[in-house]
């Protein structure tokens, strides 16, 4: 029988499509999510078909990305044998569907920090410098796009509160959906981003001291929905205060990554902000130096900035910590590393074979292909009397 004329049939079968259909936001089917209030098919409005009207029920009034949804039902749907016509019926969840909602993604009704729990898998950088403008965003930001290219779940979070950048370098534009208590992500070239420039206005400085850093950085790793992320990268800000000694605190299986600039005055300060990884008991992955040289148009190398900086900080943090700390790459000057970091696209993405892409690439396979430590895992094993 066609299925023109067997609506229950043609129901079913829009239910089923509709299991591929993606909420923007959670990346989850809005089947499971329970986002799909209705399903009505119509089968004598239509000569050529039937007119199917979709209930969808929003997680909120103003759900920023309502046009990505109905696109992506239609799309879903309309191509379904006897479909003529989509229609989709807006409505939002009440207020039992959003707590249900935010029980089921979070497994608990209370916030809490998924990557500081003994079974996480997710790999937590630090992402660290001793000084700013060593380009610490830039290597952040398309650590994140590479990574996420290559397949990965990734998220960031831009824990630099008094310089946040990320936004801008990930082309990061609406701010996060709030779902009563829990906020869910943007997504930008498939990279979850929290940053508190989502939260003030253009041009308003963040004036605030240590507790409120440490709750902020606490908010937007408990309050925010990142799912099963494999790698979290966070932006710290430069130097050694607050947001290292609260991050040290709150995710104390994460590792740092520092980045420097062949410089001495700048390698001298990255050593030290290495260096906090003794007193916080943090593994220090690796250095990044950054800005390495100048690629001429005969092919020679301009270190406007000298150079062996970064395999110093390398050198002497291994001596200090006493394990390996390898130089990771090497990330010469590229103006479109600059340039496509303000447009919101990294330029691992923009311009994928320039040296500084390639570069960068090569930092975020090493990382991402690292197993993880055993710290903070459970082991399965249990004491034996004699």
């Amino acid at each position: 029988m066609p299925l023109t004329t067997d609506p229950t049939a043609l129901a079913e079968a829009v239910r089923t499509a509709l299991e591929g259909v993606l909420d923007p936001e959670i990346r989850r089917p809005i089947t499971e999510l329970g986002m799909v209030r209705s399903v009505e098919v119509d089968t004598t409005t239509l000569p050529g078909g039937a007119r199917v009207t979709v209930g969808i029920d929003l997680t909120t009034a103003g759900c920023p990305l309502k046009d990505t949804i109905t696109k992506d039902v239609t799309a879903a749907v309309q191509p379904l044998d006897g479909v003529a016509e989509v229609r989709l019926a807006m409505g939002v969840m009440s207020a039992d569907q959003r707590a249900g909602l935010r029980e089921r993604l979070r497994g608990t009704a209370e916030p809490t920090i998924p990557f500081a729990q003994p079974g996480s898998l997710t790999k937590v950088y630090a992402i660290a410098s001793g000084k700013g403008g060593v380009g610490k965003s830039s290597v952040t930001a398309n650590l994140a796009v590479a990574m996420a290219a290559d397949g990965l779940r990734v998220g960031v979070v831009d824990a630099d509160i008094y310089g946040f950048s990320i936004p801008r370098m990930l082309g990061v534009t609406q701010p996060p959906t709030k779902l009563d208590d829990m906020l869910l992500p943007p997504v930008a070239h498939d990279v979850k981003v929290i940053s508190i420039g989502m939260f003030v206005p253009p041009g308003q400085p963040v004036v605030w001291r240590g507790p409120m850093l440490h709750r902020a950085l606490q908010q937007f790793l408990a309050d925010v929905f990142w799912a099963d992320l494999d790698v979290l990268l966070l932006d710290l800000p430069p130097g050694t205060g607050d947001i290292a000694i609260s991050v040290a605190q709150l995710l104390p299986t994460s590792e740092v990554l520092v980045v420097t600039t062949p410089q001495d005055a700048a390698a001298e300060v990255a050593e030290r902000a290495g260096s906090v990884a003794l007193q916080t008991r943090q593994h220090v992955v690796g250095v990044v130096e950054n800005m390495s040289w100048l690629e001429q148009p005969d092919g020679s190398r301009l270190e406007i900035f000298g150079a062996g900086g970064g395999a110093r900080v390398a050198e002497n943090l291994s001596r200090a910590t006493g394990s390996a700390v390898p130089l990771l790459g090497q990330i010469p000057l590229d103006v479109a590393l600059r340039q496509d970091g303000d447009d919101g696209t990294p330029v691992v993405l923009a311009h994928p074979d320039s040296p500084a892409a390639l570069a960068l690439r090569d930092v975020a396979r090493a990382l991402a292909t690292r197993s993880r430590g055993l710290a903070g895992k459970p082991l399965g094993l249990s004491p034996v009397g004699r």
